[in-house]
């Protein structure tokens, strides 16, 4: 792995850049750790909400799956929105548009309501306050020099959101049962409304000089159409399919599949926030470790590692411990990704589109989120187990791995000359 000519040191002015930057920086990552925190415990309800709305897993996990589905297609077009109208106003209708959908959770008497809400709401919501625009929003006010340990930062704040909304929802359900614990999570959603404004102010913050890029001077349709021409970027899209897949079906079944075990059902709370505390630890590392050496390889090496606990967790029975050191290690390699793939997609392209060319490949990621759930749901109504689902995860993990790691070799050849 080669590295970066970034130099860590910082002049006073780049000093002064970055504390300009703090109230950005602070609401996008209050934004993006409860919007991701939210999301990705909504595992928890799948048992209890099935149960007593008459549903098979594959009903709910299909709702998880057109949410991510509508997510991902989105995104591309909520870059562009962004970029033309704001992003304050983008982001605040998002923020909206997620405290109602989880309204409707919480109300929902059947089969429809937990598509309407879970699915068709929550899933354009996330468009609008997901990583993808999270991302831009903190890639845009910050000295080149320090953008990848940045989005580290910020990527590592949206891990916070599961280690605090987990806990708070199994909770909710013991005690109170499952409805009202989506309406806590009503009550939190209702948080990132403000701060979705505030980090809005990027709107009037300028671009730092040496952050420039000549695929900001292109327009919308150029800029679109050179991504699809740029072979490393069109593997990277590629390999994040598996990395969505892998990382919603754990979300989104590994509750369910501890409970099927005879675990306490408290454990998949646990193991949600153990995966939420290691998740920030690793967000940091890979942060800074994008800064120096290639982005592709380290995606690549993530792919492979997160296969490789797959494969041993689910080829025995889970026990406490095991769940634990699991989670904590899947932590560690979870959302490293966001700002790898964003700080890659700004070199290649600029940041002008990051949002939208970085939604391309998060259309891609979600297609991925969208196998996970409603597959790893249907594996199991047909067959009564997630081994399949777990040895098909894992071997595709292997797969893009690997793909993805040679495609960093050459350090993205012509990679730079993509959108110019």
């Amino acid at each position: 792995m080669q590295l970066n000519s970034s130099s860590p040191s910082l002049p006073q002015s780049k000093l002064q850049s970055l504390r300009a930057a703090a109230p950005i920086l602070i609401g996008v990552s209050v934004m993006l750790s409860l919007s991701m925190g939210l999301r990705q415990s909504l595992g928890l309800f799948v048992q209890p909400a099935v149960q007593e709305l008459s549903l098979a897993v594959a009903d709910f996990t299909l709702a998880i799956a057109v949410q991510n589905l509508v997510w991902g297609f989105l995104q591309p077009l909520a870059g562009l929105w962004a970029a033309r109208y704001g992003f304050r106003i983008v982001m605040t209708a998002g923020a909206a548009l997620y405290a109602l959908g989880l309204l409707v959770l919480a109300t929902a008497t059947g089969y429809f309501g937990v598509m309407l809400g879970a699915g068709l709401l929550i899933g354009p919501a996330l468009a609008c306050i997901g990583s993808g625009i999270a991302m831009a929003v903190a890639s845009r006010p910050v000295p080149l020099a320090v953008r990848s340990t940045v989005l580290g930062l910020v990527s590592a704040a949206g891990s916070i959101g599961a280690a605090i909304a987990a806990p708070i929802g199994q909770g909710l359900i013991a005690g109170f049962g499952w409805r009202t614990g989506v309406f806590g999570f009503v009550a939190l959603a209702l948080i990132i409304i403000p701060a979705a404004w505030v980090a809005g102010r990027v709107d009037k913050a300028a671009i730092p000089p040496e952050a420039s890029h000549r695929g900001d001077a292109i327009a919308a349709g150029p800029a679109f159409r050179s991504a699809f021409r740029n072979g490393p970027f069109m593997i990277m899209a590629v390999a994040y399919f598996v990395c969505g897949l892998q990382l919603v079906f754990l979300t989104t079944h590994l509750p369910s599949y501890l409970a099927i075990c005879g675990m306490d059902p408290m454990l998949g709370a646990k193991a949600l926030a153990t995966i939420g505390v290691f998740n920030v630890l690793g967000s940091l590392f890979f942060g800074w470790a994008g800064g120096r050496w290639s982005k592709p390889m380290l995606l690549g090496l993530i792919y492979i590692l997160r296969s490789l606990m797959l494969a041993w967790y689910f080829a025995t029975l889970p026990t406490p411990d095991s769940t634990i050191l699991f989670a904590a290690v899947m932590g560690f390699l979870w959302l490293g990704v966001a700002p790898l793939v964003a700080g890659a997609v700004a070199e290649m392209f600029g940041l002008r589109w990051l949002a939208m060319i970085g939604g391309i490949a998060f259309m891609s990621h979600q297609l991925g989120s969208a196998v996970g759930a409603f597959g790893g749901g249907l594996l199991f109504d047909l067959m009564g187990s997630y081994s399949l689902a777990v040895q098909i995860g894992a071997g595709m993990g292997l797969t893009a791995g690997v793909l993805q790691v040679l495609a960093g070799l050459p350090r993205w050849p012509g990679a730079r000359r993509a959108a110019h």
